[in-house]
């Protein structure tokens, strides 16, 4: 048993047993620590490396909280680091540990929301598993999961720009009727129509559920001049960036203790504000593996620095990553 646990222990129970009966019975137990080992200890002040471990552990405990308790290990560190904070990862990793910290876990279980009967005509899949784009608002995947609460299910939709990861619209509702789709969309065309965007040309992708393959919904993207794309049957892996978006969803916010009300989610109000809070720092705070751990908004804000005058035009996708 090293000095450093034997002190702690004996901290812990010499008000009980005194300092020199605990150390006779760890000496009869194999532990070789006298008292005036306990009492020199007790009184060397503190290494340098315990004052930094000490301070980095608060900054830790910090920054987990900051980003809804959701980061492991490497975001933790890139976000110390991008604070000013130099500390090497496998530091961050024991200082961790040693507090209880972890990332979330997603689930990898999946309730269907493609309803019964969805077989019409349906656009090509101009994707083919291909999420990737040169440039935002070249290819947008869209996607809507589920949330129990004590209402009712409430269910969540989701854009996503495929070239940054953010979330360009998002809409709660009680039912899966297509406006809980068109709202997402329709939020997701005004955000970029405001910032003086085009999106012309466009492409649109999703699974087959009747929401995203409704006439109005197929109207609104021809208004926007935007191209439908639509994956294959029952198979998630035709969407699978916007599957990776819901499964990201539900474990940072629905079952993130954080974000969740004490008793579970009442209704659809306590999911809308819960989702307002979470999509605002997943596209403004929240590091992406995939985009070098810059959170989106500061992503396409470096896209747009560096091409002030791009024109957007559909051009041909190439394979990678889900979001991370």
């Amino acid at each position: 048993m090293p000095v450093a646990v034997a002190v702690e222990y004996i901290d812990g129970h010499r008000d009980r047993f005194g300092v020199e009966p605990i150390c006779r019975v760890l000496r009869d137990a194999g532990v070789q620590i006298a008292p005036s080992t306990y009492y020199a200890a007790k009184t060397r002040p503190p290494s340098a490396r315990a004052v930094r471990d000490a301070q980095l552990a608060e900054e830790i405990a910090a920054a987990h909280r900051a980003n809804l308790g959701v980061y492991g290990a490497r975001k933790l560190h890139a976000a110390l680091n991008r604070g000013g904070t130099q500390v090497a990862r496998c530091t961050v990793e024991r200082l961790m540990r040693a507090a209880g910290l972890q990332g979330v876990r997603r689930d990898k279980t999946r309730r269907t929301t493609i309803a019964a009967g969805a077989e019409t005509p349906r656009p090509e899949d101009l994707v083919k598993r291909a999420f990737a784009a040169g440039a935002p608002n070249r290819l947008w995947v869209a996607d809507f999961t589920y949330i129990r609460t004590h209402a009712g299910w409430v269910y969540a939709a989701f854009i996503l720009d495929v070239y940054s990861r953010r979330v360009v619209g998002w809409q709660t509702s009680t039912s899966m009727r297509t406006d809980l789709a068109l709202d997402a969309l329709d939020m997701g065309l005004w955000e970029r129509r405001r910032a003086g965007q085009d999106t012309s040309g466009l492409v649109h992708h999703s699974d087959r559920g009747v929401q995203y393959r409704a006439i109005r919904y197929t109207e609104r993207l021809a208004e926007a001049e935007a191209v439908a794309s639509v994956g294959s049957k029952g198979d998630s892996y035709d969407n699978t960036m916007a599957e990776a978006l819901n499964s990201l969803f539900k474990a940072e916010c629905i079952r993130n203790p954080m974000m969740r009300p004490k008793g579970g989610w009442a209704s659809i109000r306590d999911v809308e504000i819960a989702t307002a809070e979470w999509v605002d720092w997943y596209n403004h705070r929240r590091l992406h593996g995939e985009i070098g751990l810059v959170p989106p908004v500061e992503y396409e804000t470096a896209y747009w620095a560096a091409h002030p005058s791009a024109r957007y035009a559909r051009e041909k996708v190439t394979a990678t990553a889900a979001p991370n």
